[in-house]
């Protein structure tokens, strides 16, 4: 039985991004949280770069505005709404973040299940 390798064309054309739709009672909708491409990933890491991450705030509203995004998987936030997403509920920001590392395979969920694969 013989291995299929992707060209190029089908690496770039695929589609790649998952995303999860996530019940936010206090905001009264819901959200949808995708994960980040290659050059998103590098935007938060610049954008927490020097940060104390022990502090979690720091990271969360960078994560939560690259990673929100509408019904056509444009991004709802850039880098300059963080502070005005730090201003929103602690508990709220908290969990989408869990599920924002979850989806972008950055929790400690995520890098247990792909040492396995």
């Amino acid at each position: 039985m013989g291995v299929t390798l992707l060209g190029k064309e089908a690496i770039l054309g695929a589609k790649d991004a998952h995303q999860e739709i996530v019940h936010v009672e206090e905001w009264g909708g819901s959200v949808c949280i995708r994960a980040m491409s290659g050059a998103e990933r590098d935007d938060f890491r610049a954008a927490i770069e020097g940060t104390d991450t022990s502090l979690v705030g720091k990271f969360e509203a960078p994560l939560l505005a690259l990673t929100l995004v509408d019904e056509t998987g444009r991004r709802l936030f850039t880098i300059d709404d963080v502070e005005a997403l730090r201003a929103k509920s602690a508990r709220v920001l908290d969990r989408l973040t869990r599920i924002a590392l979850r989806v972008n395979g950055m929790s400690d969920e995520a890098q247990e299940e792909a040492t396995k694969n």
